[in-house]
């Protein structure tokens, strides 16, 4: 008869705020979530599906109240806040998403974290001065999210969007091929990385595949969100292949 069970210690809380239609974002930050971190989830709503997400809408997303999201992820006692949309601050510029991040952290007591600002340290940490961008935003966004990192001191060489407005729910629907396909269009001689945003973009799962034709290091919302969690709790990243370059030694020990 056993009269111990072994376990693994659960040790650190992620509390993820994600737009209610989203699907993506939770399945790729378990991919990187390493032994003793667990996510906890909070879906905001109170927006269209069927609506193009466009700047308008982002702004007006943001700005609806996280009072009940906030109060349940603190019901789940979670260490740290992750905001896990990144157009709806990248709309607004780095000094709105700074704010929204403080507003957070006074509403919860808990370090916080935005997507977009995660965008930024991943960059930054793996060295590039130089970025092409990639996202499934509409075009006047898309733009909005150069200028965001533009305005974060970070040079944007060129910059690749889809053809069709997608709404919410087209977005959700595009898969790691999409991903690798616009990467490869969106690359460019003199871009040291490539970005794609969204949370709801199926992208992680390209990323080693760009990385390998490319040689180049790759920053998805969802991998950099992680990154920067990780990061603030101390967890160890050791096997999250999934991750790419920013998450390898070669990545980390730059």
């Amino acid at each position: 008869m056993l009269d111990k069970i072994n376990y693994a210690p659960r040790t650190k809380r992620i509390g993820l705020i994600v737009p209610s239609s989203n699907t993506n974002a939770e399945p790729d930050c378990l991919l990187l979530c390493p032994n003793g971190i667990t996510i906890h989830s909070a879906r905001s709503g109170g927006y269209d599906v069927d609506a193009i997400p466009d700047s308008t809408e982002m702004r007006k997303f943001v700005r609806q109240s996280l009072d009940q999201n906030c109060k349940d992820l603190m019901d789940a006692r979670v260490d740290l806040i992750a905001y896990g949309c990144t157009s709806a601050t990248l709309s607004d510029g780095p000094s709105f998403d700074a704010a929204f991040c403080n507003k957070l952290t006074e509403m919860t007591g808990r370090p916080a974290v935005t997507t977009a600002g995660a965008l930024v340290e991943a960059i930054q940490y793996v060295g590039a001065k130089q970025v092409a961008f990639t996202s499934p935003y509409v075009k006047t966004l898309s733009q909005e999210a150069v200028s965001y990192l533009t305005d974060s001191g970070i040079d944007v060489v060129n910059e690749v969007s889809f053809n069709q407005e997608l709404n919410s729910l087209e977005q959700n629907a595009l898969t790691p091929q999409d991903a690798y396909d616009k990467a490869l269009k969106a690359d460019h001689p003199e871009a040291q990385a490539i970005v794609i945003s969204c949370t709801d973009y199926r992208a992680l799962e390209a990323v080693p595949a760009i990385e390998k034709t490319l040689g180049k290091p790759v920053i998805t919302s969802n991998q950099a969100l992680m990154f920067a969690c990780l990061s603030r709790l101390d967890a160890p990243l050791w096997g999250l292949t999934a991750g790419g370059y920013l998450f390898t030694d070669s990545g980390r020990n730059r």
